[in-house]
Formats: C-alpha cells, structure tokens, sequence
C-alpha cells in the first residue's frame, strides 16, 4: 500500500515555519483565497483563532471553519525593538491583539504608523504575502 502524501501547506505560514503539518491546514487554504479563518465548536459555538482543531470544552466534537470578517476594536500593543531569530529583519514592529466581540485576533500590525495606533481604534485583519513568497496576516487601519 502506497504511503500517503504528506499535507506540508502549514509550511507556507510566516517569516519563520516552526511547522510543517498541524491538523488545521486548511488555514493555508483560507490565505491563498484572500481570506482569514478561524474554527468555530459545532456544539458549544465557541470560537477559536489561532484556528484550532479540537474544542477545548467539547472533546471529540467536530469543529467548522469561520471567516474573519468586519472589524475589530485594538485591545493592546507592543512595539518590538528585539526579536526572536528570523524575525530580526523586520524590526521595529507591533504586535497586538482585535476583539472581534466573541473572539480576539492576535497578530501584527501591518503598514500603519506607530504614533497613529491608538487603542480602541477599527482595525481589520487582512491576508499578506512576505517576500518570501510565505503568507501570513496583519492588522490595517480599517
């Protein structure tokens, strides 16, 4: 019987692949269409981003995939000045976290400049390709 083929898709996530396989794949999938997923428990409803593959309170239930969409309110940021490796590159940036109501978002600020972030503000969180050819996501003004 032939080995099956190995789902590597994660690979193409950030600057720096920590990981190649995860049971969320799809999140990939999600990225090259434009769009940012997240999972949703299809008992409980509880909504999870980063996007994962089984429902802290619900073991065994199945979950389903859910589009980011609308905006978010800047909960709190971080402007980095030092780096974990491969991130060094792109220094300085911000990190931060959007409140979508019934699930937050963390992640990067994209192109905004600093002195015009400001808590509370709209944000979006939009798909973006790296230079590397990699997806990720980032926060824009919305």
């Amino acid at each position: 019987m032939p080995k099956p083929e190995m789902d590597t898709r994660f690979s193409k996530f950030g600057t720096v692949s920590f990981t190649a396989v995860t049971k969320v794949n799809d999140f990939i999938g999600y990225l090259e269409e434009g769009k940012v997923a997240g999972t949703q428990c299809t008992k409980c409803g509880q909504k999870f981003f980063p996007p994962r593959a089984d429902c802290f309170a619900c073991p065994g239930e199945p979950v389903e995939w859910f589009e980011v969409e609308g905006t978010g309110k800047l909960m709190t940021f971080s402007e980095l000045m030092y780096a974990p490796i491969g991130f060094g590159e792109d220094l300085p940036y911000a990190i931060a976290v959007l409140d979508y109501g019934d699930f937050k978002v963390f992640g990067r600020i994209g192109e905004v400049p600093f002195e015009e972030v400001k808590i509370g503000m709209e944000m979006v969180t939009k798909v973006n390709q790296l230079p590397n050819g990699n997806l990720n996501y980032v926060f824009e003004k919305a």
